[in-house]
Order: C-alpha cells, then sequence, then structure tokens
C-alpha cells in the first residue's frame, strides 16, 4: 500500500517549493543576485475513492499549489525538481556557465535531494541547442543491459531454474542496469560547456558533507519505501531510523560516502565511477544475496565499456512550429510527434479550456476526448514498434513511416467524435518481425530545463525509474531498477518477439520526452528557439508534454498556466486520465460529480481521477527574456535573472 500524505506534510512540501532565482544571500561571482519568491497557495490532496494506480500516478501525490504565476528572466533560466538543485544551476548560469554546465551541477544536487527519483546511478535522455551552430543534438544515456543477459533474464533465475528472481524482479539485482548519466554529461559537458567540470560538482559536495533537510515529498517516498529499503544494509542505514521507521520530514541528512564519490568524479572524471573502486561496488551490490535477493550479473567490463550516443532527433512540424524530441530508444520523440500529428487534423485552437484562470481553467470535454483518442493512436504503434533501434529496426528503417502526415490523417480519421475507440490498433505496415505483448509500467524519474545567456538550451529527463530505483544503495547513491522497462516475456501470445524484450546490452524502451520546439523561418527552415518543455512521470509523460504543447501552441497559456492546467490523457487503454488533484476537478466519488468527468464516461470514456504527480517545467522565450512555469504538483522551481 502506498503512504499517503497528510494535509499538513503536502501544505508544508508545497510552501517550500519557490520559483525563484538564485538567493541574493549567496550573490554570483559575477555579481548577479536573484530573490527568493513564495508562489501559489498550497491545497493537499484529497482522497479520489480509490486506490493508487501505479501506472497513471508513478510517484506519491503531494497536492497542488493554486494560482502560481509564472516568472520573467532577462537572459538566462532554469528549472528543475527541487529548489536546491535550481539554486546550484542558478548559481553556474550566473557565473557565464552554460546550459551544459548548469545540468551536471543540477544532476548532482538532484541525486542528493530528491534520490528517488534520478541520479548517477541511473540513466536520462537529452535534448540540445546550440545557438552558434542552430543545431540540436540528441543525447542517450539510458542503461543497458549486462552482456551476460538472456531474453529471461527478468523472467526466472535462469533457464533451469525457472523461478521468479526474488524478492521481486525490481528489488532484485536483476533490474540494475549499467548506468548511463555520467556518460552523456560528459559527452554534453565535453561539446558545450565551458566552466572546469571539477567546479560544477562543489555544489552537491558541500550540501552532502553539511547536510540539507528532507522536504515532506522526500519524506513520504521513503516511509513509503520503508520495507523495501530495510532489505538493503546502505540504503536502511541512510533513509530509515534505528527503529527501522522512515527519517521524517525536516530530519537533517548528510551523505559523506556521496560527498567521496562525487569528489572522485570531479577530479578523475566518470572513468572514477566506470571503474576502479566504485565500478567494482556497484557489480558488489548488484550480485549480492544478501535477504534472499536474486543476483544481477554486471560486470566490471559492462561499466568501463558503456558509452553514450548521439543520435538523430525526431523533429516534426505542428502549427507552424518545428518539435524536437528524443528517438530511439525513448519512444517520447516520436509518440509525442505522431499524437500532435493526428491532432493536426482537428482545430483544437476552437476548443480552449473553460474558466481560464492561473492554474489553466478547465479543459473542454470534446478537447479531452480528441487529445485522449489521439494518444491511444499513437501508443499503439509505440507498443508495437518502438524499441532500441540498434536492436529492432523500425518499419522501414526508419520513424518516417510511423510519422508520415498522409498515415496520420488516416490514423485520425478512426476516432469517433462521440465515442471513445477505448483500445486501438496499432498500424499494418505489413509483415514485421515482431509481436505485441503486455505492456511494463514505467515510474518516476525527474527533469531538467535550462537556457543560458548565450541561447543556448537543454531539456534533459534523467531517473533511476521507480522511487529509489532497485532499493540499493552504494557509496551515498542509489542503482536504478531500469531493466524493468524492458518486457520480461520476450514473445506476444503468438509467439512472436517482442520489440522491448532483453538482449545482452540492449537499451530499455522509455516514455520521456525531453522537448525543444522552434519557429519556421519564412523560408521553411529552422527559425528560434521557442519552448523547452519536460517532465517526469513514467509512461504518463507523453501525455503530460502532449497536454502542454497543445496548451502552449494551440491554446496561448502561458508556461505556468500549460503545465498547470489539468493533467489528462490515455495511454492504449480504456482508461482515460483526469487528474483529481488539480482545483478544477471533483474528484470525490471517483468524480461521479464533476461535470467534465461525467460527460467522457457517456462518451464511453473509463475514467479515472486519481491525482497525478508530474513534474513539468516549461520556459518560453519572450522578446527581452524568458518566461518559466513550474510544476503545482511538486517542490521545484524556475529561477533565474529575474526581472
Amino acid at each position: 500500500m502506498r503512504h499517503t500524505l497528510s494535509g499538513a506534510a503536502a501544505a508544508l512540501l508545497l510552501a517550500t517549493a519557490v520559483l525563484t532565482g538564485c538567493s541574493s544571500s549567496n550573490p554570483s561571482s559575477s555579481g548577479a543576485t536573484c530573490t527568493d519568491t513564495p508562489n501559489g497557495t498550497p491545497v493537499a490532496p484529497a482522497s479520489t475513492g480509490t486506490g493508487t494506480n501505479l501506472s497513471t500516478t508513478p510517484e506519491a501525490a503531494t497536492g497542488y499549489r493554486t494560482n502560481m504565476t509564472p516568472v520573467r528572466t532577462r537572459s538566462f533560466a532554469v528549472s528543475t525538481a527541487n529548489p536546491l538543485a535550481s539554486q546550484a544551476a542558478c548559481h553556474v548560469l550566473a557565473d557565464g556557465g552554460t546550459a551544459a554546465d548548469a545540468l551536471v551541477a543540477a544532476q548532482m544536487v538532484l541525486g542528493l535531494a530528491e534520490p528517488q527519483s534520478s541520479g548517477i546511478g541511473g540513466g536520462g535522455f537529452l535534448m540540445y541547442y546550440d545557438a552558434n551552430t542552430k543545431t540540436v543534438d540528441a543525447y542517450d544515456g539510458r542503461e543497458v543491459a549486462p552482456a551476460s543477459a538472456t531474453e529471461n533474464y527478468l523472467r526466472w533465475v535462469s533457464d533451469t531454474d525457472r523461478t521468479v528472481p526474488q524478492p521481486n524482479a525490481r528489488a532484485s539485482g536483476r533490474s540494475i542496469g549499467v548506468p548511463g548519466i555520467l556518460r552523456l554529461l560528459e559527452m554534453a559537458h565535453n561539446e558545450h560547456g565551458k566552466q572546469p567540470w571539477r567546479d560544477l560538482f562543489t555544489p552537491a559536495i558541500s550540501l552532502a558533507d553539511q547536510g540539507f533537510s528532507i522536504s515532506p515529498r522526500l519524506a513520504s517516498e521513503i516511509a513509503d519505501a520503508a520495507p523495501d529499503l530495510a532489505r538493503d544494509a546502505n540504503a536502511k542505514a541512510y533513509f530509515l531510523q534505528p527503529d527501522g521507521s522512515a527519517k521524517p520530514t525536516g530530519y537533517h541528512l548528510t551523505n559523506p560516502a556521496y560527498a567521496k564519490t562525487l569528489g572522485a568524479i570531479a577530479s578523475d572524471g566518470p572513468n572514477a565511477f566506470y571503474t576502479g573502486a566504485i565500478a567494482q561496488d556497484v557489480v558488489d551490490a548488484t550480485a549480492t544475496t544478501s535477504g534472499g535477493r536474486t543476483p544481477g550479473q554486471i560486470t566490471l567490463a559492462d561499466l568501463s565499456g558503456y558509452q553514450a550516443k548521439k543520435r538523430t532527433a525526431i523533429c516534426a512540424d505542428y502549427r507552424g512550429h518545428e518539435v524536437c524530441g528524443m528517438p530511439n530508444p525513448s519512444s517520447g520523440g516520436i509518440t509525442v510527434a505522431a499524437t500532435l500529428g493526428i491532432l493536426a487534423n482537428f482545430d483544437l485552437a476552437a476548443l480552449p479550456p473553460d474558466n481560464l484562470d492561473r492554474n489553466g481553467g478547465k479543459p473542454k470535454v470534446q478537447a479531452v476526448h480528441l487529445i485522449s483518442e489521439a494518444e491511444r493512436l499513437a501508443y499503439a504503434d509505440r507498443d508495437k514498434y518502438v524499441a532500441d533501434s540498434d536492436f529492432i529496426p523500425m518499419p522501414g528503417n526508419s520513424p518516417d513511416a510511423l510519422l508520415n502526415k498522409d498515415y496520420l490523417k488516416q490514423r485520425a480519421g478512426l476516432i469517433d467524435p462521440n465515442h471513445s475507440m477505448g483500445t486501438a490498433q496499432p498500424g499494418n505496415f505489413g509483415p514485421v518481425p515482431v509481436g505485441n505483448g503486455p505492456q511494463p509500467p514505467e515510474h518516476g524519474t525527474s527533469h531538467i530545463s535550462v537556457v543560458d545567456k548565450y541561447g543556448n538550451a537543454a531539456s534533459l529527463t534523467t531517473t533511476v525509474e521507480s522511487e529509489f530505483g532497485a532499493f540499493h544503495v552504494v557509496d551515498g547513491f542509489v542503482l536504478n531498477n531500469q531493466l524493468t522497462d524492458f518486457n520480461a516475456d520476450p514473445a506476444a501470445p503468438d509467439g512472436t518477439p517482442v520489440a522491448n524484450r532483453v538482449q545482452p546490452d540492449k537499451r530499455p524502451r522509455s516514455s520521456m520526452s525531453p522537448t525543444l520546439v522552434f519557429d519556421r523561418a519564412p523560408d521553411g527552415s529552422r527559425g528560434n528557439l521557442n519552448y523547452v518543455v519536460g517532465s517526469p512521470g513514467g509512461s504518463v509523460i507523453i501525455q503530460f508534454v502532449v497536454k502542454t504543447l497543445v496548451g502552449l501552441l494551440d491554446w496561448g497559456l502561458d508556461p505556468q498556466q500549460a503545465v498547470g492546467q489539468v493533467a489528462f490523457g490515455a495511454a492504449n487503454g480504456p482508461v482515460t486520465g483526469v487528474g483529481g488533484e488539480h482545483p478544477a476537478i471533483n474528484a470525490t466519488d471517483h468524480g461521479d460529480h464533476d461535470p467534465l468527468v461525467q460527460r467522457l464516461r457517456e462518451l464511453g470514456h473509463q475514467v479515472s481521477v486519481d491525482p497525478q504527480s508530474s513534474g513539468l517545467s516549461a520556459l518560453k522565450r519572450e522578446s527581452d527574456g524568458w518566461i518559466g512555469g513550474a510544476d503545482p504538483r511538486r517542490e521545484g522551481a524556475v529561477m533565474g535573472d529575474t526581472k
């Protein structure tokens, strides 16, 4: 059973989340200062009358900050899921650092202050815009399966011992993939960084040594995971009290082991992580059988051989803009682009939210219906065809088949304006060597959006997968459970191999959707960068990003309204989510008294009003700077050289 925050705890969490710039009490060396401004009124999460669905609510819901206002900055801005991380990145930017520099500082702090969601034991995907060359780079730091992994690695202990990994696939060593985020950051910093690598670790090292207060959100997640954290000696000692209870909100937490680890990486680069003592500790932690756990099979060779990859970004037209996202092995860029391509056949501008206010108003029934149906169709293709394209080719060996305008127009024609299709069928691309099996759940994550004073921008989605990953802590950081994003069963019911099955050195499919949006120049070429968008949220990330892009590009919402508006959407199934945490939604009695929910049900939707835990951020270019919004549902903050 998942832990639910008390109203007081949720209110405290949200009260501490601010939309700010760097603290004026700690000015940058350049002389730039920023001010902290509390933003919004906290509202505690309300009961919806249902249990928590981990496929739609991957982390604990923590309420909603009503009536937040966007922040405007002059030349740079950063938004992360935690104010401590935003502040570290803000100072880097104020001191003349690039977006790539700020990412390093922010990620190191997130691994300390938000370890349940991301860290150096995980992976991520980055979209980076270089203003000088006007190029977009897509960086793949996704974890990989060990070289010894078989297609039944998550399914059975071995081919001769056909019992499930213990205590379950996630909490066993089998879920741990070779981490990739440090190699991604190294590659991006080498190509786009300006400040010395080692200097970017100073904020996190200082914070780990001096300590920080556990936030209500982190305290809730610790309490939620306490039984699983207790199986690992390091996790138990770090997160739990001597009596086994969770360390509470306000507890002063230090992490000298993490400070030592970061010190080594700062001095010697990521090789200090992928080789030597830290690498051996990762191997040993993965292989442990303590607590009856089934060991994983990561080796020193797996770690030392890991490489981040640069891929070709998925860029597609939408309403006169170029929307660029992450390609395989993330399904995010393709599925977002396919959804938008289907929606391009409808006049969404004629369906703006009703009663527009600082919280984004309330969406019209027909808008939710059309967008959810488009998502069902896009997810159907994603579920069948998208995986690590280094192993499983796309139809036609390119995303182009799934994103062809005529094909998407045909898919749009399948939408009945008066009734939900429930579950969509994937498109037919002729004989393909893959089947369509049950889809694995995806869970937690974090996101960082950055623009620097040079015009560069970064959108990084980063994760250890579920909250606290595999519940293994080594050298002060959490190890991921990313391999559970593979399909555990390698074959569809008809025996056809599924695209997202486990294979040696393969990367599991993801839904992470870091996104950059550009204007189109009059000649059709890429114009100015206009938006930086992204979110955590497991497989629901795609839906969070789509509703934000529609809010920005179709409905003219400002970034704060776009991220704060009601969360809604669907994967490929009969359930349509409508976030019950939003003040415009009446979530009591399963939403039975809410007119939007009632009408959707009349259209055939099975509506869930579970509260959503998105962590969206959106930055938008203005004529004289930037305007940013942070998700009211988490403790994140936008910071910069505020006006």
